[in-house]
C-alpha cells in the first residue's frame, strides 16, 4: 500500500456493489476523500443479467459494477481489492494482510451471502435456473413449468407469488411441512404440491430438466425458485463495530442508513437483505447524503472551536 493510504479518509466504504458504489459516487462528487474496500464477491455474480433497474434492464451485473467503478474513480474515489478484518474505535480499519486505514466515517455495504440447501446440482445451477427472486427472473421463465422449493417459513408465499408468472407451478415440500391452510391456498391457485425430499436437480445439455426426489421420482421443470437462507457477508466486521442487529444478524438502521453506532452507516443488503440492485443503489445514495451532512456538521463544530478543519478532498491529496 502506498504512503497516501495511511492518511485520514472522510469515509471508508466496505463493499463495492451497487450500494457501496452508489454512495461513493455521491461522496466523491461532494469532494470527500473516499476509499471503497471490496472483496470482489458480489451476490449476483452467477447471474448473467440483472432486471428491473431502470435504463439498465438486462445489463450483466459485472458490467454495471465496471461502469460504476470507472465513474467513481473519475471523482477521485480510491478502490482497494481487499477485505476488512476488524475496525478499532476511532476508526482504525485493519485490512487482510496488515494494511491500515483511518477514517472519520464508515459505510458498511458488504451485502449478503446465500446459503443453499444440500441438493446435488444446487450450487451449479444457482443464478441460472435455480433462482431466488421472481421480480428479477420471473419474466425470463414466464409460462414455463416452474417449481418452488420448500425450505422454511415463507416458502408457500413464494410459490403463490411465482404463480403470477406461470400457470404450471409445482411446490416441492422438501423440508417444509405443509399445513392444511397452506395446502388449501396452493390448491386454490392451482399450484400442485409434491411431498418428499428433493435429492437432485437433473440437468440435460446444461439446462435444468427435472427435479429428482429421493424416492426416484423425477418431475420435469424448466426453473426452480427458492428462498435461500441469508447471512451478512461481513458478520465479523459488524460484530467488531458493535452495531445493533436484528435476529438474522443484519444491521439495524434508520431511514438514512444510520446505525446505532455513531459514525457508522449501512446500506444495501447488509441492512436490507431483500433489496434489489436498484434499491441498494438508492439506499447507498441516501446514506451518502446523510454521511456528508454529518461531516459538514462536524466541520462546522471544529471551525467554531478554532481548531484545524478535518475536511479533506481529493484535490488536497497528491496522488
Amino acid at each position: 500500500m502506498n504512503e497516501t493510504n495511511t492518511l485520514l479518509y472522510d469515509v471508508v466504504i466496505v463493499g463495492g456493489g451497487a450500494a457501496g458504489l452508489g454512495a461513493a459516487l455521491v461522496l466523491g462528487r461532494s469532494r470527500r476523500r473516499v476509499v471503497v474496500v471490496d472483496a470482489g464477491e458480489p451476490r449476483n455474480a452467477p447471474a448473467s443479467h440483472m432486471q428491473g433497474f431502470l435504463s439498465r434492464d438486462g445489463m450483466p451485473p459485472a458490467a454495471l459494477l465496471a461502469v460504476g467503478r470507472s465513474e467513481v474513480a473519475g471523482y477521485g474515489v480510491e478502490l482497494i481489492r481487499n477485505r476488512v478484518a476488524t475496525v478499532e474505535p476511532g476508526f482504525i480499519v485493519h485490512l487482510d494482510g496488515g494494511d491500515v486505514l483511518t477514517t472519520r466515517r464508515i459505510l458498511v455495504a458488504s451485502g449478503v451471502r446465500d446459503e443453499l440447501p444440500d441438493i446435488v446440482g444446487a450450487s451449479e445451477r444457482w443464478g441460472r435456473d435455480l433462482l431466488h427472486c421472481p421480480y428479477c427472473h420471473g419474466w425470463e421463465v414466464r409460462d414455463q413449468p416452474l417449481g418452488v422449493l420448500g425450505t422454511g417459513p415463507g416458502s408457500v408465499e413464494h410459490a403463490l407469488l411465482v404463480r403470477q408468472w406461470s400457470d404450471d407451478v409445482v411446490f416441492f415440500a422438501h423440508t417444509h411441512p405443509v399445513t392444511a391452510g397452506e395446502r388449501a391456498a396452493l390448491d386454490a391457485r392451482g399450484v400442485s404440491v409434491v411431498d418428499g425430499v428433493v435429492a437432485q436437480l437433473s440437468v440435460v445439455d446444461d439446462r435444468l430438466d427435472a427435479v429428482q426426489l429421493g424416492d426416484g421420482r423425477a418431475i420435469p421443470r424448466s426453473a426452480v425458485f427458492i428462498r435461500p437462507s441469508l447471512h451478512p457477508h461481513e458478520g465479523d466486521l459488524i460484530d467488531s463495530l458493535a452495531c445493533e442487529v436484528d435476529e438474522g444478524g443484519f444491521v439495524q438502521v434508520d431511514a438514512s442508513g444510520r446505525t446505532s453506532v455513531p459514525g457508522v452507516w449501512a446500506a444495501g443488503n447488509a441492512a436490507n437483505p431483500r433489496a434489489q440492485v436498484i434499491t441498494a443503489a438508492g439506499e447507498g445514495s441516501a446514506a451518502a447524503i446523510s454521511i456528508n451532512n454529518d461531516l459538514v456538521e462536524e466541520d462546522v463544530r471544529n471551525a467554531l472551536d478554532g481548531g484545524p478543519s478535518l475536511k479533506t478532498t481529493s484535490d488536497d491529496i497528491d496522488r
